[in-house]
């Protein structure tokens, strides 16, 4: 059964960077196959993991829907088979990880049963999967738009401000708000100068925040961001490196920690 990690966080905390050290750690570990989805439009989880992209579920609904208003699309052929055609196409492989991007939103027309079947497909598509990893936007109405997948742990990345740990409350708030169904979420502290403050110490408390780890800024990521190198050159002994592997054996149950050691051996 497909297991699914979510992370979702309020823009430049670093998400994306987390989300590929995730999928590079799974991969490193031997679980796979991963699919790693790039639901955020305004993200490179391409650039993260090194694995060019040509095009996204964004342009293949748009193409698709552009055909089959001006009769384009070829007799005989069901709308659906061309979506579950062209997205599987779309689908950038690798070593161990392929690479599946949302791209741009619904455009100003109506897509809704364009956008049904996207969600059938990628169901789909995700179950041949051991593990799936979205990449996600800062709030979570994309993901009821966007797949009916359940979410097994959602992890929700902050800065140590007290702007980004509200944001981190408000997607606990639309968790319940959705009827999102996630099985757990937890909180990253990201790019953390040091202990949080009492202030924010308190904010974890009253947003019924699940704190998990707290990250130092990081000097060896930043200089690759800056240098647009993929994170997956990060070197194995880096201190972030080392506390998302901590991080990863704490949100996988222990059936799934057990299978990771065994094919791993």
């Amino acid at each position: 059964m497909t297991f699914t990690i979510a992370i979702a966080g309020k823009g430049g905390t670093g998400k994306t960077t987390l989300a590929g050290l995730l999928i590079d750690l799974l991969r490193q570990s031997g679980a796979v196959p991963v699919l790693a989805i790039d639901a955020d439009p305004a993200s490179n989880l391409d650039a993260v993991l090194d694995m060019p992209l040509e095009r996204t579920v964004g342009d293949i609904r748009e193409d698709t829907s552009e055909k089959a208003r001006s009769g384009r699309l070829e007799a005989g052929i069901a709308k659906q088979d061309v979506l579950d055609y062209e997205i599987n196409a779309s689908i950038v492989e690798g070593e161990g990880v392929d690479l599946l991007a949302m791209g741009r939103p619904e455009g100003p027309g109506c897509y809704c049963a364009a956008n049904n079947m996207l969600r059938v497909i990628i169901d789909r598509i995700s179950a041949s999967y051991e593990y799936v990893v979205i990449d996600n936007e800062a709030g979570l109405e994309h993901l009821s738009r966007r797949t009916t997948r359940d979410v097994d742990v959602l992890l929700i990345v902050s800065d140590a401000s007290m702007r980004g740990l509200t944001t981190a409350g408000r997607i606990v708030e639309l968790i319940a708000e959705l009827k999102t169904d996630i099985g757990r979420h937890y909180l990253i502290v990201n790019r953390a100068a040091g202990p949080l403050t009492p202030q924010a110490e308190l904010a974890v408390k009253a947003y019924g925040l699940n704190l998990l780890a707290i990250l130092r800024a990081d000097s060896e990521i930043a200089d690759l961001d800056a240098a647009g190198q993929p994170i997956i050159d990060l070197r194995s002994t880096n201190p972030v490196y080392e506390s998302m592997r901590s991080v990863l054996t704490e949100i996988l149950p222990e059936v799934r920690k057990e299978k990771l050691r065994a094919d791993h051996r």
